[in-house]
């Protein structure tokens, strides 16, 4: 059944394993700066801002020292990231469909860039909206309109699919479905207490969900 005509995925922890290199990534640069050793807790509560807003806070006129450390570390590291087994087919599905497809993150446009060409799943976006690309961050819906206006698609009839609360909030602000995916989250309790009209715990559901509904 031809149920929707767009789709929307968030990066982190939905496409990608990518929440360790993060972490580091972000833990190097404050032991080297701030002479901190921050936790994964502490980390997970800077998300929203981009890496070069939280940044650009911790270094002030060391922004550009501290900005260009995080990006070689995020680089030269990202052997420690991957696309989920299965995630591949499931672009490759909904290419073959000839619908939309987007992505809406909250990271930044070059540290997405980075992410997407290195895993090899840059081009198979028709658009891809990062933190940089809006003027509120998730959960604002902003990003998801963008996609909704630019492809003239009726909101009812297009899905996100995210890992977050942040991409709860977004869609239904947005009026679009919300597939939650929990494979990798460090939120699942709060997710699944939100109730998403989809819950996804392994790739193989969603990739047998979008079979039959696009």
């Amino acid at each position: 059944m031809h149920n929707y005509d767009g789709i929307i995925f968030d990066v982190d922890g939905t496409l990608t394993s990518t929440n360790d290199l993060i972490f580091e990534s972000f833990r190097f640069v404050s032991q080297k700066y701030l002479n901190k050793n921050l936790s994964n807790e502490e980390i997970t509560k800077l998300f929203g801002p981009t890496e070069d807003v939280i940044l650009k806070e911790w270094g002030g006129n060391k922004y550009q020292a501290i900005k260009e450390d995080y990006y070689n570390y995020y680089t030269n590291n990202h052997h420690m990231a991957a696309l989920f087994p299965g995630i591949k087919e499931i672009l490759e599905f909904i290419k073959s469909r000839s619908i939309p497809l987007a992505i809406f993150t909250g990271k930044g446009r070059e540290a997405a860039t980075i992410t997407l060409k290195k895993l090899y799943a840059y081009d198979f976006f028709d658009l891809i909206i990062t933190g940089d690309d809006v003027a509120e961050h998730k959960p604002s819906a902003e990003g998801i309109i963008k996609f909704l206006e630019k492809f003239n698609l009726i909101k009812e009839r297009v899905l996100m699919i995210g890992d977050s609360p942040s991409d709860i909030i977004a869609a239904r602000s947005a009026g679009v479905k919300i597939a939650s995916v929990v494979w990798d989250n460090y939120v699942k309790k709060e997710v699944i207490q939100l109730g998403s009209d989809y819950i996804f715990y392994e790739v193989h559901e969603l990739k047998e969900f979008l079979e039959n509904n696009i």
